[in-house]
């Protein structure tokens, strides 16, 4: 039962990427391997991780910890050399460990880990090693009568392919247990075995099996299915709405053109009667602006990080490589924020172009750190390895302050220089005109859960996967998918975001500016909606810390997608409505 329940850990787990000491990965017999203790933790809960020596374990007289990158560090990796010797080809049979005194409270702190189905995570030669620390014989159903044991004795299995590592598993030996279940110090003697054996797999190939469960038929066909159905859909949709909305629009452009011809005093309706007020420039243009510059700086970010990962940087063994590349990439791409907000803003006549560029700044930052630096006290105060020493928040806050915030403001300076004016197809009148009283289903809040509803439809099966890797055991390597999923969600953003901008105009109401970028980046509330789906109906997640973690970090995700999705929305807007205008004659 043991067995099975370490090789379903071992075969939904996803993998973080640690690099070893030996660079080549090249032994001969006899030569020490590294092998590094990385954490325990509970199963259910991904993000509360805890030092490995955090639990009374066998310590060794000298603990080394092992140089991490960023990206490792960000992960939650603090690697340890463990306490075992797994030499290169050296069977070991019942070696022993150490034989320790286990106090009352040691006992007390295995039992609640044990209660937590708590794993530990190893590396040896980069390859992941994953077990339970123990666990409870429910075989009685009254709770007061369970029995928790700790496991003694570990059984590792290596692979070898000449002089390379190739694959490593652990096993527990059922029969060698220390029972946990009474509050008493207890005498424990802890054993290891090692059993080397030789296989044909290739060096190049050991870490394939790491993948494979993603890859199996059963998965691709539910990620295919979901890609099918969610094509269907919006062909369906976008080419019903694309349909009316072409013919309506042909028919107004005849309307308007025989109007002209046969009566030029007569009162225009529909999108036409407010084209003296459609390019009225905004209310806090200055904060649409900075919206539209982060929006577009994370756009870039998220197709920088999809290329990486599609030419395969991301492969499921280097997982920290991920968040080295989301901190260098979005400092590198905050020029592209600046010079967006500050560009737009003076189209918009704005004078103030440092306090945009400031806002601009701030808008998705100050958010993130604000959420970061509670999280990370939640963090401390738990002793978990999520908690960042402050080594690396120093370095995160001079890559802000050396990197992003120069590249921000020489942006900002391109922008205010670009000397660009608002095309406006109309000119504006000095006054505008009074908006008709509108049915409650025209207002904000619908037109945002109409707009939202149909790109979130488009998603959300393969939402499930995303969850499950992030927040939980499933490796996620089908980057293809995902991108052609993006692709979509673009799509039908920008469509169901025009379809509304123009049932808007053309019921006279001439306040689409932020109208669009609402309704645009309204996908991002139902995928904050789709969090509480995940974590109380599809998830094990429990406690403060987890909560707080998936609730706070999915908060600064979700509103990263609104302020992308609102930029995508809005530039489909002014597109379409630049578009309509240019083709009628407007006084």
């Amino acid at each position: 039962m043991d067995l099975i329940r370490v090789t379903a850990l071992l075969l939904c787990f996803g993998v973080t990427g640690v690099v070893s000491d030996a660079s080549d990965h090249r032994y001969k017999q006899g030569d020490p391997v590294p092998l590094y203790a990385n954490k325990v933790g509970p199963f259910h809960n991904p993000s509360e991780t805890y030092r490995y020596f955090d639990l009374p374990f066998c310590v060794p007289e000298h603990v080394t910890e092992k140089k991490e990158a960023l990206g490792e560090v960000l992960n939650g990796d603090r690697l340890v050399e463990a306490p075992y010797k797994l030499d290169f080809r050296v069977d070991r049979d019942s070696e022993p460990l150490c034989k320790k005194k286990l106090t009352k409270e040691d006992v007390a702190k295995f039992r609640s880990a044990v209660t937590k189905d708590y794993y530990f995570q190893m590396y040896y030669d980069d390859l992941p090693i994953w077990g339970f620390i123990g666990k409870v014989d429910k075989e009685r159903k009254d709770l007061s009568e369970y029995k928790y044991y700790l496991y003694r004795h570990i059984h590792f299995d290596i692979l070898y392919n000449s002089d390379h590592v190739i694959e490593i598993s652990v096993h527990t030996d059922p029969n060698s247990l220390a029972d946990l279940t009474e509050d008493k110090d207890i005498e424990a003697s802890f054993f290891y075995s090692v059993k080397w054996k030789e296989t044909t797999t290739p060096f190049e190939k050991r870490m394939n099996k790491y993948s494979q469960t993603s890859s199996l038929p059963h998965h691709l066909e539910i990620h295919w299915f979901s890609i099918i159905n969610s094509c269907v859909t919006v062909l369906l949709l976008t080419g019903f709405l694309a349909t009316i909305l072409m013919r309506v629009l042909k028919n107004d452009f005849v309307k308007y053109a025989h109007d002209e011809e046969s009566a030029e005093d007569q009162e225009e309706t529909g999108w036409k009667y407010i084209h003296g007020d459609v390019f009225r420039f905004p209310k806090n243009k200055s904060l649409l602006a900075a919206c539209l510059g982060s929006g577009t700086q994370l756009f870039a970010l998220t197709v920088f990080i999809f290329i990486l990962a599609l030419v395969g940087v991301f492969y499921p063994y280097n997982r920290g490589a991920l968040f080295t590349a989301l901190v260098v990439v979005y400092a590198l791409t905050s020029g592209i924020a600046g010079y967006t907000a500050s560009s737009f803003y003076c189209q918009l006549e704005g004078t103030n172009w440092v306090r945009n560029v400031l806002l601009t700044g701030f808008l998705f930052c100050g958010p993130l750190f604000l959420t970061f630096c509670f999280l990370n006290t939640v963090a401390i105060v738990y002793s978990a390895t999520a908690a960042l020493p402050f080594g690396t928040i120093v370095v995160i806050v001079l890559i802000w302050t050396l990197v992003t915030s120069p590249l921000l403001v020489l942006g900002g300076i391109a922008g205010k220089n670009g000397k660009t004016e608002f095309q406006a197809p109309c000119r504006t009148t000095k006054y505008p005109r009074e908006i008709p009283l509108l049915p409650w289903y025209r207002r904000t809040i619908p037109q945002m859960a109409m707009a939202g509803f149909l790109p979130f439809s488009a998603i959300y099966i393969e939402l499930y996967y995303i969850f499950a890797s992030v927040w939980g055991h499933r490796i996620y390597i089908i980057y293809s998918i995902l991108f052609i999923v993006f692709i979509i969600l673009l799509i039908v953003t920008a469509f169901i975001t025009v379809a509304l901008t123009y049932f808007q105009l053309a019921s006279e109401d001439h306040e689409w500016w932020w109208r669009s970028y609402l309704c645009g980046g309204s996908t991002g509330l139902f995928v904050y909606g789709y969090c509480f789906y995940y974590y109380f109906a599809r998830s094990d997640m429990s406690g403060f810390m987890q909560t707080s973690f998936f609730f706070g970090y999915m908060a600064c995700i979700c509103y990263g997608f609104f302020l992308m999705l609102g930029m995508v929305g809005f530039r489909a807007a002014l597109l379409f409505v630049r578009h309509i205008y240019r083709s009628i004659k407007c006084e």
